[in-house]
């Protein structure tokens, strides 16, 4: 058995293809074979689309999927690439992180060939994908926990050149919110080392809370706009419609714009997203659960804002995030 990531079939050949990425075996787990697709029309724009980075965010494998079935019949040049299941064991335990060695695949890239499953694959993606791609399309939402609206993100990059044209490629998406988002933690993200080659990184973040069929059909049309903008299929961008609005906003919220919990209890959101809030609006309230006669807590805005992501009602932990404000982003 090889000791190095490769391809069942080549993705030079024109036309429709399918196959997997085979993943080396390590001491941790048996080799791992990732299904992938090709689409070859021949000289155009290269595009990599990956779903399931995170295995508890499945709006990301089955949009991919759907893109598989009706791709071949729409595509007019270029290639795309589709891994709907990035990591396929995190997708199979529905949980964030690979059950096998407890990583978290978007902190350890480009991996590395002699490390545990989680950094096998990202290796294999590095060495085998990525250079066959200029344009990445990575497909999560913002987890099972948290209504956020459907959203296409990025970070702050120092490229300024690289910077203006993923913003440009994140609003072709025309999903109701376009997010620079000032990260704390981007060591090891994929999107960190693709923009570290200089390509454009998409993330989109497909919303959060539960799968349902509305939301999967505007983050199609999302999809469907980005290849649009990108001159893979030929078409109309249109904004889908979110919650009886057709709006895209362009939206950047930093490290203080993080909401965390003062204490331990079960969060209860008082707004939405979307929501215009004033400085010391309110966001939501703590109830402490080890007491009746403690007050509650309310978490309120620092600063006029717009909320971008807030927490389901769940019990929370100290310093534990809840909600994510935002502006309007500054040419």
């Amino acid at each position: 058995m090889s000791k190095t990531p490769y391809l069942t079939f080549d993705l030079d050949t024109p036309g429709m293809s399918t196959g997997h990425l085979v993943v080396p075996k390590g001491d941790d787990c048996e080799a791992i074979s990732l299904p992938v697709f090709s689409l070859n029309k021949g000289e155009g724009p290269r595009l990599l689309v990956t779903g399931g980075n995170h295995g508890n965010e499945l709006e990301g494998p089955i949009v991919a999927r759907r893109l598989v079935d009706w791709l071949p019949k729409v595509q007019t040049c270029g290639r795309v690439i589709i891994v709907p299941m990035l990591n396929l064991p995190a997708v199979q335990a529905w949980s964030q992180d690979s059950p096998i060695d407890g990583l978290n695949l978007n902190r350890v890239f480009p991996g590395r060939a002699d490390g545990s499953v989680t950094e096998r694959i990202a290796d294999a993606v590095s060495r085998l994908l990525l250079p066959m791609a200029d344009t990445v399309f990575d497909l999560h939402s913002f987890g099972p926990t948290w209504d956020c609206p459907p959203s296409v993100v990025t970070h702050p990059i120092g490229d300024v050149d690289l910077m203006a044209k993923t913003l440009r490629m994140a609003e072709a998406f025309k999903l109701p919110v376009t997010l620079l988002w000032e990260h704390p933690d981007t060591k090891g993200m994929f999107d960190t080392w693709v923009h570290s080659q200089g390509k454009v990184f998409v993330c989109a973040e497909f919303g959060g809370g539960t799968v349902n069929a509305e939301a999967l059909a505007i983050y199609e049309s999302g999809l469907r706009n980005g290849l649009i903008a990108l001159g893979l299929v030929d078409g109309k961008a249109e904004c889908p419609t979110f919650r009886q609005r057709k709006a895209s906003k362009t939206l950047e919220t930093l490290l203080s714009d993080e909401l965390k919990s003062p204490a331990r209890g079960i969060f209860e959101p008082r707004c939405s997203v979307l929501d215009e809030v004033s400085q010391g609006g309110l966001i939501g309230v703590i109830y402490p659960v080890d007491s009746l006669s403690a007050d509650a807590i309310d978490i309120r805005a620092p600063t006029t804002s717009i909320v971008c992501a807030v927490k389901s009602g769940i019990h929370v932990e100290v310093n534990q995030k809840v909600a994510f404000l935002a502006r309007p982003l500054k040419p």
